[in-house]
């Protein structure tokens, strides 16, 4: 979407309301490729898995109680995750990414729908292409319907018609668009569940930045994050979730998309001025050696000897 959509990305391509969903196909159908030339190659002889790793964040309804919120904040889900694991798991989009793209399409006069269709082929090859899912989760938003108006340049962003909030009580020790909501990947996890037969999961990333860098390292909300973030995963777990493993991310600052080495991801410290680019560790990396050591979090009440 940020390569071929707004073209904030490499490669800078803006091809308004066609471009993301072009991309997306052809990912896709890759992907299937790949996985039916290791199905069928290597497999047997090396006993491998291969998958996907989507990253999606958590939509909520601002009201529970109202259907239309409900409705939107599926399409949220749909639109972000279930875009790239629907035709996956299910053999082809979701049905309300179809309906919503091909309205508007309809209304601006245009003949095919800008979200592009699977052959019966397509969709039989597709489905099943992965032995585990991997997701990168970072944030939740609370979402509410609205309607864009028709547009002769479209978009992802408004074929989708709903708005993202955020509640201003939720910590947000990172960039602006990262608050810390921990109970949003419980519920993705669980979604996942339900939507996908309970695929094993993989979580490859899962993190935050710090807004202000600390000369002391000490990186607390990034550890407040972890171990929030971390504690919903052991509640998915005990929901039945197939989780199998934890990635934080990342180890090291390091080049963050458009964004250059303004954005620290890292357990370890940058010092990009430097030309030996030192490392030093940061708070967190006490914490989570703590908690890798532990196999789970460390009793505080526990003596050392």
């Amino acid at each position: 979407e940020m390569g071929y959509e707004t073209g904030e990305h490499a490669p800078g391509l803006k091809l308004g309301g066609r471009g993301a969903y072009k991309a997306a196909h052809h990912i896709i159908k890759t992907h299937a490729t790949v996985w039916h030339s290791y199905n069928n190659t290597w497999r047997r002889e090396q006993q491998g898995m291969v998958g996907i790793s989507l990253t999606s964040g958590w939509g909520e309804p601002v009201d529970p109680h109202s259907q239309t919120d409900r409705d939107a904040a599926e399409r949220y889900i749909q639109f972000h995750l279930g875009w790239f694991a629907n035709p996956i798991y299910r053999g082809d989009y979701p049905e309300v990414m179809k309906n919503y793209v091909g309205r508007k399409t309809a209304q601006q006069g245009l003949g095919t729908s800008r979200l592009p269709t699977f052959s019966v082929q397509e969709k039989t090859y597709i489905k099943g292409t992965s032995d585990f899912l991997g997701i990168g989760h970072f944030t939740t938003r609370y979402v509410i319907q609205k309607s864009f108006p028709v547009l002769q340049v479209s978009s992802y962003h408004t074929d989708c018609d709903l708005a993202e909030l955020v509640d201003p009580k939720w910590p947000a020790p990172g960039p602006k668009w990262l608050y810390s909501v921990p109970w949003g990947f419980r519920r993705l996890l669980n979604f996942i569940k339900t939507q996908y037969g309970n695929p094993i999961i993989y979580v490859t990333e899962n993190g935050v930045s710090e807004k202000v860098q600390c000369t002391q390292l000490c990186d607390e909300g990034r550890i407040e994050y972890l171990k929030g973030y971390i504690n919903e995963i052991l509640k998915a777990l005990n929901d039945g979730v197939n989780v199998k493993g934890y990635t934080a991310w990342s180890l090291l600052d390091k080049f963050e998309w458009n964004k250059g080495f303004s954005e620290r991801f890292g357990f370890y410290h940058i010092d990009f001025k430097n030309k030996n680019k030192p490392r030093y560790p940061k708070a967190s990396v006490d914490y989570y050696k703590k908690i890798i050591s532990a196999n789970g979090f460390p009793n505080p009440r526990e003596v050392m000897l």
